[in-house]
């Protein structure tokens, strides 16, 4: 298939910036299906910021929550991404693995 060059307006900065043919064919190459929405400098600055703005990346999901703990097995203080049910144990990464 033959591409031309396309002028598209970046959503981000409202520019105006050329997708060339040979972008279009490294993107029908690589399966993408649509065209970008925006220019390279709003691409790398998203990229370096993530879209929080704080250069995390993350896709703008909350911070990962965690809890500290005390293992059940070895009684070391541990964080574990979930919050604990009272009665059930919890383990450190060497303990659980332990476990297995």
């Amino acid at each position: 298939m033959a591409y031309e060059d396309k002028d598209i307006e970046c959503v981000d900065c409202g520019q105006s910036f050329v997708h060339s043919a040979d972008d279009q064919s490294r993107y029908a190459e690589r399966g993408f299906a649509h065209e970008p929405k925006r220019c390279r400098p709003c691409r790398e600055k998203r990229k370096t910021q993530g879209s929080r703005g704080d250069g995390g990346g993350g896709g703008g999901r909350p911070p990962r929550e965690s809890h500290e703990v005390v293992c059940a097995e070895c009684g070391a203080t541990t964080t574990v991404p979930f919050m604990p049910t009272e009665g059930r144990p919890v383990y450190c990464r060497d303990c659980y693995r332990g476990r297995r």
